[in-house]
């Protein structure tokens, strides 16, 4: 059997609300922005490209929140929380894109293999930033 590819998602967290992106066509859900590691690439650069690709925004990737996720028999989703260090997103590639806060979180549609990683996403919006 074949080891699944690694695919990238990335929680970015701001002011107390994590980025949503809405993904575009048939089969549309929201999702945490990223996509596919290439080949001598380390999942940190991977989601940082992918996100200055897809959102115009550039991220510090911090630790993952949770075990991999299987999203098919070639694929598995991996999500890192990361912080802004600059810019505003821009839907390049998604037909939305959403700051939502803790109350937002549940009602929106997710892609199932995203869905797992919801209870971390919710532990970290919960906690009260540092002074």
């Amino acid at each position: 059997m074949n080891e699944r590819q690694i695919v990238i998602g990335v929680a970015v967290f701001r002011d107390g609300k994590v980025l949503a992106a809405l993904r575009a066509g048939p089969g549309g859900g929201w999702e945490f922005p990223g996509g596919k590691v290439e080949p001598c690439e380390t999942d940190h650069v991977a989601g940082a490209r992918e996100l200055r690709e897809e959102l115009g925004l550039e991220v510090t990737l911090g630790a993952a929140l949770g075990a991999d996720v299987p999203i098919d028999d070639r694929y598995a989703l991996r999500v890192y929380a990361a912080d802004v260090r600059a810019g505003e997103p821009v839907p390049l590639e998604h037909a939305e894109i959403r700051w939502v806060g803790l109350d937002e979180l549940d009602g929106l549609e997710w892609l199932p293999a995203d869905r797992p990683f919801l209870p971390a996403v919710r532990d970290r919006l919960g906690v009260a930033p540092e002074l």
